[in-house]
């Protein structure tokens, strides 16, 4: 791949260039997030809350309410917000700088003119020291520029995460972006219970941590620079840790275990500095997904799919 088109593929997204956009966009997703929460039918481990990468932006997908349905996008082409109804109704307005307090308003206010009432619980999940929605006017910021860089990203990483997803035969989770913790992650599951998670978020119950956690797993996402690392990555972990696995030795460049995170790491910037870029990020999460399952004894001949011809290109 020559630079020019991995600059493309995966330009550069440097969270201290953008952070404020990230942490308003952080809180925009959470309010419609938060919508789909109310109205949506309760899934296994929250699978119902999560927004997909669209070849636009990020979606809901279809939310029932009574006898319709409806679906909201963050365009991040056009830079809008866009609402859609079953019924052929629609209501947009422009993503742009304005407070978290103003988007809640305006994203109500469209809501309510198609009919569609959602009561949410307004604070943010997962931010410490958050505000109420309608009470942030500090988080203000949307760079278009930043926020389209940020959603190529998604797009490739969506690509290469859905590749690795067709490699395994159990349970596994969408590829979904969870607007809690801001990150795109996709999830194999061994099919086996796992013991009741330890942990805490803010504004946000153990029973929630322990319904995602139920049974045993082997997760990877992306952090676009939150997530307690600071700058854009991808990880990789399990639940419950095996005790072999953060001393795995990877081969792919760059990897390596956080031991404050308890995770596995590889920078952004490792990928899309890479050669092949789609390779070395495929690499990164096959050898911590083996690192996890063979640590912990999953049934690997019945779970994983052996299909050697198969590339990421």
């Amino acid at each position: 791949m020559s630079s020019q088109s991995r600059d493309e593929a995966w330009p550069e997204l440097d969270w201290s260039d953008w952070h404020d956009t990230g942490d308003t966009l952080h809180r925009w997703t959470q309010i419609v997030g938060k919508v789909r929460l109310a109205l949506t039918p309760m899934m296994n481990h929250w699978w119902q809350v999560a927004l997909y990468v669209t070849s636009r932006g990020l979606t809901t997908s279809p939310i029932p309410y009574q006898a319709l349905t409806f679906d909201v996008t963050f365009d991040f082409i056009d830079h809008t917000l866009l609402i859609e109804t079953s019924n052929g109704s629609s209501e947009a307005f422009a993503l742009q700088p304005m407070s978290v307090a103003a988007f809640y308003s305006e994203f109500t206010t469209r809501l309510r003119r198609l009919g569609i009432e959602a009561k949410v619980w307004t604070m943010p999940c997962e931010i410490p020291d958050a505000v109420p929605f309608q009470e942030d006017c500090d988080h203000a910021a949307y760079d278009p520029a930043y926020a389209r860089r940020f959603f190529r990203v998604l797009v490739h990483t969506n690509r290469v995460f859905n590749s690795f997803r067709s490699q395994f035969l159990g349970k596994a989770s969408p590829v979904h972006f969870f607007w809690g913790s801001f990150d795109l992650a996709v999830t194999r599951f061994s099919g086996r219970p796992a013991p009741p998670h330890p942990g805490v978020a803010p504004n946000l119950a153990n029973w929630v941590m322990r319904e995602a956690y139920s049974h045993e797993v082997s997760s990877c996402g992306f952090w676009p620079g939150n997530g307690g690392y600071g700058r854009a990555a991808f990880y990789s972990y399990a639940y419950p840790e095996p005790p072999s696995f953060s001393g795995a030795k990877l081969c792919v460049p760059g990897g390596f275990f956080d031991q404050q995170l308890k995770e596995f790491i590889l920078t952004y910037d490792a990928v899309r500095q890479a050669e092949d870029p789609d390779r070395t990020l495929m690499e990164f999460l096959q050898e911590t997904y083996a690192a996890a399952a063979d640590g912990a004894g999953w049934d690997r001949g019945a779970l994983d799919r052996v299909n050697p011809d198969r590339e990421v290109r």
